[in-house]
């Protein structure tokens, strides 16, 4: 009797309309589109003007859903990875279960920033292949613009808004779906990236307000260091694993935060650039939402084929970070999207 374990059955992304150009920046701050792109590979982010993480996050399972032919009822868990939560409590799960109708699903959330998708796809996994539950909601989503200080031009110039979900169920097929994971973690790094306002820490108050504590702060070199190292070694170390070279890869999904980091991890993987799915130039890093995004706009595409093998990496605040071996399991969609 085959044993089953989970694999990624569907897709889907939700991006806010409004776009937040290099040269609107340059309106805001101190900066131009030439600084921009040449220190992060970014010339545009998507913002979201009217309403929360949980319209993304809906938005994008609702998609995910309907790539699925599912109905939201057939749910069993919902998990939001996000650091810009609705509120504290309820969960934006609860929340996005409510908005989307998942009436049977059981929900929570999970905070480990910008490694929050990929933590998130391995607590789905475990579920699955525990046996008990059969469809599981995975999501990033972030409304980063919800914390940004748009007077600080090394932070405001990052980030932007989406959501992006993916659906796990289990499969019997051998060799597809979630192969192998590596997931670190190192507090001594929370002092370099953070927001310190808010919490029981420091709880909002005149002063945290006056002292722009309830913005992301972040120092920059000190996590670029860290982070190019951090990343690269993982997505080499889940290669050296499963005894795969980069002619064995089909595809880096890295986190979008930088596309000089994107880079190393591509090079001590011994990848070609063009198996290196990279969109930080349209949105800008999103946090919780950009490996999944990335995964979305691939397969709309028809770009990724079943039986490929996929690294997934990311770094986060922390710090997190981690990556996971995907053997793609679906097909391209019937109508490829431009």
């Amino acid at each position: 009797m085959a044993t089953t374990h989970a694999y990624i059955s569907a897709v889907g992304h939700y991006v806010p309309e409004k776009v937040l150009s290099n040269a609107d920046l340059e309106k805001m701050v101190n900066t131009s589109d030439e600084w921009i792109r040449s220190r992060t590979g970014i010339s545009e982010r998507h913002i979201l003007d009217n309403g929360a993480t949980s319209d993304l996050a809906a938005g994008a399972l609702k998609a995910a859903l309907a790539n699925r032919g599912m109905d939201a009822s057939e749910l069993d868990i919902i998990i939001v990875a996000t650091v810009t939560p609705d509120m504290f409590f309820p969960s934006t799960a609860c929340l996005v279960q409510q908005k989307t109708g998942a009436k049977n699903a059981f929900c929570f959330d999970l905070s480990a920033a910008c490694s929050g998708f990929v933590y998130a796809l391995v607590v789905g996994a475990q579920f699955i292949d525990g046996g008990r539950y059969k469809k599981i909601a995975v999501i990033g989503s972030d409304k980063m613009s919800s914390i940004i200080d748009y007077t600080e031009r090394n932070t405001c110039i990052l980030f932007g808004d989406a959501g992006a979900a993916v659906i796990l169920e289990p499969t019997g097929e051998e060799g597809v779906g979630i192969i192998d994971h590596r997931l670190y973690s190192d507090g001594s790094g929370s002092k370099f990236l953070n927001m310190t306002g808010g919490g029981s820490l420091n709880p909002p108050s005149h002063e945290t307000v006056d002292k722009k504590m309830h913005y992301i702060f972040q120092d920059g070199k000190a996590v670029f260091k860290v982070a190019v190292i951090g990343m690269a070694d993982v997505s080499y170390e889940i290669m050296q694993r499963n005894n795969l070279t980069g002619n064995d890869v089909d595809w880096l999904v890295p986190h979008q935060a930088n596309l000089r980091i994107i880079d190393a991890c591509a090079e001590r993987m011994e990848l070609d650039k063009s198996k290196v799915m990279i969109n930080i130039d349209r949105f800008g890093n999103t946090t919780a939402a950009t490996i999944p995004l990335c995964i979305s706009e691939w397969w709309q595409k028809g770009k990724i084929k079943k039986g490929q093998n996929l690294v997934l990496a990311s770094f986060g605040a922390g710090y997190t970070w981690g990556a996971v071996l995907v053997k793609w399991g679906i097909e391209a969609p019937k109508e490829i999207k431009s």
